[in-house]
């Protein structure tokens, strides 16, 4: 009895022994634990959050703090955004904004000391305002076109990955790697996006939003119907990719057909800026009375409204949505 009580109280004796020590080492790991989020608290309420890591996407609108937060509450900054990602420029909403103020205020002030009429420098000095929207629209149609011109081949492509065996993913996958940008890119996007956990549907949605052309949402209902509904998906890209060259194909007949309106319209709208400059720098003076007179300002602002109606005229007339 004596051996066996021994036995016992030295096998308890051990457990718990072991207890304790694990229990102590739990404890130092909680106090070390403990110890590292006091010491990230003590440096954020110190000022310093660089020990802090935000996971969370920001978006950089402007390098300037108050512009960004001004236009993180403005409607048209998304807009914007996506306007210069159509365009494939290096620039913030904020930056745009910027040039575009710096270049009215500059070329108003410049107006205005010749001039001396506050109203006629304000509104003459929208024109060089707008020179910065103007470019990116500029990029963003001459972006939009090349998409248009090399799509075809690039649906041509899928079509050929698909009967030779490749599954849809794939076949976008490919035409991401092989096609030059903007196709290659924007299809590359598309490919990521799904496989990083997005369905096709909404990877396909987020391209025809990227690239907002009557082409692109051909070919994601086509894909979409038949990714849902089953059958032959090569040859329904087949068709489409010919329904694709014949409305490039008539846009570019419609253009050659409306180049001389387009080119009237063109004229109009700067003869008579162009025409008033000459004049001004032959006889300042004869020029000069149409803004150092009340008679001569009416009749400035009431050229500008005719000339800015006949060109909104022209450019309806000679637009043709195919």
């Amino acid at each position: 009895m004596l051996l066996a009580t021994l036995v016992f109280l030295s096998v308890f004796a051990v457990a718990a022994l072991m207890m304790i020590a694990s229990r102590m080492g739990a404890t130092e790991r909680t106090k070390r634990t403990m110890a590292r989020l006091d010491a990230v608290l003590v440096v954020e309420s110190q000022g310093s959050k660089d020990e802090l890591i935000d996971i969370r996407k920001k978006e950089l609108i402007s390098a300037i703090p108050l512009l960004n937060r001004l236009l993180l509450q403005l409607e048209l900054t998304p807009k914007m955004r996506a306007l210069l990602y159509q365009a494939d420029l290096r620039l913030t909403p904020g930056g745009l904004l910027l040039m575009s103020l710096a270049a009215w205020a500059f070329s108003s002030y410049l107006i205005y000391l010749e001039t001396r009429s506050f109203l006629v420098s304000v509104v003459v000095g929208l024109v060089p305002g707008g020179v910065p929207l103007a470019y990116v629209l500029h990029k963003r149609a001459k972006r939009f076109r090349a998409f248009e011109e090399g799509l075809p081949a690039a649906i041509d492509l899928m079509v050929n990955a698909l009967r030779g065996g490749h599954s849809l993913v794939s076949a976008i996958e490919l035409v991401g790697k092989e096609v030059a940008d903007p196709i290659g890119r924007e299809f590359r996007v598309c490919f990521d996006e799904q496989n990083y956990g997005l369905d096709l549907r909404t990877a396909m949605e987020n391209l025809s939003i990227r690239i907002p052309l009557q082409d692109i949402r051909i070919i994601m209902t086509a894909i979409v119907i038949q990714k849902e509904s089953g059958g032959n998906v090569a040859e329904v890209l087949d068709k489409c990719a010919y329904v694709v060259r014949e409305r490039f194909r008539l846009k570019r007949e419609v253009r050659v057909k409306t180049a001389q309106g387009r080119l009237t319209g063109m004229i109009l709208s700067f003869l008579p800026l162009v025409l008033g400059i000459l004049l001004f720098l032959v006889n300042p003076e004869n020029v000069s009375l149409l803004w150092r007179r009340p008679l001569g300002q009416k009749m400035l602002y009431t050229g500008a409204i005719l000339t800015l109606f006949g060109v909104l005229t022209i450019r309806k007339i000679v637009r043709v949505r195919v």
